[in-house]
């Protein structure tokens, strides 16, 4: 069964908006909270009530800092012309400590994982807009302060929902102006645009900024799909409360839910079905060295199983089909590999289900000393005895025998061995 999480965006997303819905869907506040302690951030008081958007409740989460008020913008700017500029202390933060505030933080590791990529992507998404390096982008303090536990916060409540999937709709862009550090820019502004590359984005007519850097960085970072809700038998609904006053309710929603499929009639009790997604991505103008080590690195990167498969493209091209298998959460990762290590523009994935046999490793005394197998079983019967092959191969390399031969008097007296246990 996989848990996934819907947001609908139809006034944008920001940090705090993302957080609010999802203390509302059923984060515990004061859980939230402690978790957060974990970062070891001080000069900052998290707040949560409850406010009225155009008739709609919905949950407002605020970050009030130690003698400053909140900037609901990102990196120091001011998110409306006419708007009240927060007073800025000092100082800047560097990407580097900031990930380096998420190293020695006490968060689970999923939660540190999740929010350091998402700093990773805000890091180079203004790198880019500035031509500079992610190395050298400096966030304002204030803002630092803000972004840091609005997303680190978000990744928390994601995991408390115990969420395997983020999936998002169309994201209103806005128009107009803002002013910031480096003057007047229109909306969206240049991270933002950069960060919605590739995604589904429209233009609702409103002349304001919907969607911020950090919201936007949360959402496409740690979805693993874009566009229409995916199906799902919804379980709570939660609304998060943006800062602004517009004609329609400036609210963002996320449906948490289950998506379940049926096992075939007549599956074994135990071989349970579960969720993988399938990350493809087709290929014609990379040379061939570049593929193993590209498969490596999808592999140590958590995919479950990697291959190639040739094909003709258009125009008679030949080409090559790579396609991964990974858990739901892993996606994004894997999208990401992708598109740092090959020359691919596109990245597709579909989730399918699977049943699996029960299987574990064995560690047996054959006759050419000790074999690790791999053995799987079906409503306890013994179906494959799989020994390790590098094993086999070594055994076959240091006695000077045929590694078929070798492998063949293993699995032939594994079996027998299993049998007599």
């Amino acid at each position: 069964m996989l848990k996934l999480a819907y947001f609908d965006c139809p006034s944008g997303a920001s940090g705090d908006m993302i957080l609010g819905a999802l203390v509302d869907a059923g984060v515990p506040f004061e859980t939230l909270e402690r978790e957060l302690a974990g970062l070891g951030v001080d000069g900052y008081r998290l707040e949560r009530s409850e406010v009225m958007k155009a008739g709609f409740r919905a949950t407002k989460v605020d970050v009030h800092l130690a003698g400053y008020d909140r900037d609901p913008g990102y990196m120091g700017r001011v998110p409306d012309p006419g708007a009240h500029a927060p007073h800025h202390p000092p100082g800047h933060r560097g990407l580097g400590e900031i990930l380096g505030i998420l190293e020695r933080s006490h968060l689970a590791p999923r939660v540190r994982d999740m929010a350091s990529r998402v700093f990773r992507r805000l890091a180079e998404a203004e790198a880019r807009v500035h031509g500079t390096t992610p190395e050298r982008v400096q966030f304002h303090d204030v803002g630092a302060i803000d972004a840091i536990v609005d997303v680190t916060g978000s990744c928390i409540g994601l995991h408390l929902l115990g969420i395997d999937a983020v999936h998002f709709g169309a994201l209103p862009v806005g128009g107009g102006f803002i002013d910031g550090p480096h003057g007047r820019i229109p909306v969206p502004g240049p991270a933002t645009a950069e960060l919605l590359k590739g995604f589904p984005t429209l233009d609702t007519g409103i002349r304001r900024e919907l969607v911020t850097p950090t919201g936007a960085a949360i959402l496409t970072t740690l979805a693993a799909g874009a566009g229409t809700m995916p199906a799902m038998r919804v379980t709570a609904v939660g609304y998060g409360a943006g800062t602004m006053e517009l004609e329609t309710p400036n609210v963002l929603r996320v449906f948490v839910g289950e998506a379940t499929v049926a096992a075939p009639t007549g599956t074994p009790t135990e071989t349970p079905t579960e969720t993988i997604i399938q990350v493809e991505t087709t290929i014609d103008d990379m040379s061939p060295q570049l593929y193993e080590p590209l498969l490596e690195r999808l592999l140590e990167g958590g995919a479950l199983d990697a291959w190639l498969t040739p094909v003709i493209m258009k125009r008679s091209r030949p080409g090559v089909v790579l396609t991964a298998l990974c858990e739901p959460g892993r996606v994004a990762d894997l999208s990401r590999l992708l598109f740092e290590e090959s020359p691919t523009i596109g990245v597709r994935w579909t989730a399918y289900q699977r049943a699996r046999l029960a299987r574990e490793m064995v560690r047996l005394d054959t006759a050419h000393g000790p074999v690790t197998f791999k053995v799987s079983r079906l409503d306890g019967r013994v179906i494959t005895v799989t020994p390790e092959f590098e094993e086999i191969r070594r055994i076959a390399r240091d006695r000077g025998l045929a590694v078929r031969e070798v492998l063949e008097q293993a699995r032939t007296e594994g079996r027998r061995l299993l049998a007599s246990s």
